[in-house]
């Protein structure tokens, strides 16, 4: 639907829509390994290409027992329209394995995960597809796919992956990245707004890698935290929350309740709770057409990749609802990504504070970018970041032309 009313607006003939709604590849694949008590099972693998118009495919692998091939689909797509509106040079792609982590000891998700790289080896490569970690996979996970391409090129190619341990060539900052870019979005869009940090409520949802550090982070701008969701309850604190106690009290006791400098909420009130800045960083489909009249923030600021769906779209700009759409707000990650890509080509490496700046450069420019779209075409921030996006695929796609 977002698609369709971005491709409308900017009047992509059917031939252009049907190449950006169709991957550029496909991959299935079946992974026998043994078991640590010797029985051999096989699992399905996928990675799929969404576009290479604009350089090399880019997107986790993401190893849970609900991985689909339709799935894999959508999310590169997403890859692609995200890497587009940061304006970075790659396209989408996304894989994963069907498999359940939990039940798998570490010797048997490493050799599920060199024999996927295997498998995949002639479709991955530093100018063809760089994965990523996503859904439980890490840094360990993506050390073993560059030890395995490596070992079958015969030289150690760092830039296969991203995401990697700093020793074997990750990049500093990239574990905070994504919540350090929902920060940079929310600056800007308190000064489009004339409110400062220190005026400035904040409830978030989420208190894992992203919602942690944006919280962290908005926090240490002078942002007042006021409430924080996770998946058993929320906490609030209309004065403001100490993040980093709370934390260290989830670490302690396994949940965020019973938080001493807090009180306990029903997560979905909490949600719908007056603030100026609501952060959905931990699910999809949290904003829904049965919820979404009831957010009272002025600024939605969606650090997960699609906390609000399509009918709820309208609902919130009916309310004047000013929204940081996914594909602008939590790509602070896959730029990162892209700086460390970056370095590991040039073999040299920067420091985190340059990490940072450049981080808060493209992040300005990318809002910056998408609410001039906006006006330009009356239309709200989301249809304006889908409409940036395709036109720059498609501008790519026309320029390069056709091969036949």
């Amino acid at each position: 639907m977002r698609f369709d009313e971005a491709a409308e607006r900017l009047g992509l003939d059917d031939g252009i829509r049907k190449v950006l709604r169709s991957p550029a590849m496909e991959v299935t694949v079946n992974i026998p390994v043994v078991l640590d008590d010797g029985r051999v099972e096989v699992f399905t693998g996928y990675r799929v290409q969404h576009s290479i118009a604009r350089g090399p495919a880019k997107g986790g692998i993401r190893f849970a027992p609900d991985v689909s091939l339709d799935e894999m689909r959508a999310l590169a797509s997403w890859m692609t329209w995200k890497c587009a509106v940061a304006n970075i040079p790659f396209g989408g792609a996304k894989g994963g394995v069907i498999c359940d982590p939990a039940i798998l000891s570490d010797g048997e998700l490493e050799r599920i995960t060199r024999r996927y790289t295997a498998e995949i080896l002639d479709f991955i490569g530093p100018e063809r597809d760089v994965p990523a970690p996503d859904v439980s996979t890490n840094e360990q996970t993506m050390a073993w796919i560059m030890d395995t391409y490596s070992m079958h090129k015969r030289h150690t190619v760092t830039a296969v992956v991203t995401g990697k341990p700093l020793t074997l060539g990750g990049s500093r900052g990239r574990r905070e990245a994504t919540g350090r870019g929902c920060l940079f979005v929310a600056l800007q869009a308190l000064k489009k707004f004339g409110m400062k940090p220190e005026e400035t409520r904040v409830i978030v949802q989420g208190l894992g890698n992203v919602g942690g550090t944006a919280a962290r982070l908005m926090q240490g701008a002078g942002f007042k935290i006021i409430g924080i969701i996770e998946y058993d309850g929320a906490v609030l604190n209309q004065n403001g929350l100490d993040v980093t106690a709370l934390a260290r009290h989830r670490t302690e006791t396994g949940s965020i309740l019973g938080f001493s400098e807090g009180e306990d909420a029903d997560r979905d009130e909490a949600f719908l709770m007056p603030c100026d800045v609501l952060v959905p960083a931990a699910r999809e489909n949290v904003i829904t057409s049965a919820n979404a009249g009831r957010i009272q923030a002025k600024i939605l600021c969606e650090g997960a990749n699609g906390p609000t769906t399509s009918a709820a779209d309208a609902i919130l700009a009916e309310n004047r609802v000013f929204v940081i759409p996914d594909i602008l707000a939590n790509t602070g990650g896959v730029t990162v990504s892209y700086f460390e890509w970056v370095q590991d080509r040039q073999g040299y490496f920067w420091n985190e504070k340059l990490v940072n700046t450049r981080l808060e450069e493209i992040m300005i420019e990318s809002f910056e970018d998408v609410i001039s779209y906006a006006a330009k075409h009356h239309v709200h921030n989301r249809t304006a970041a889908y409409m940036l996006a395709l036109d720059r695929v498609a501008s790519a796609i026309k320029l390069r032309g056709l091969y036949a």
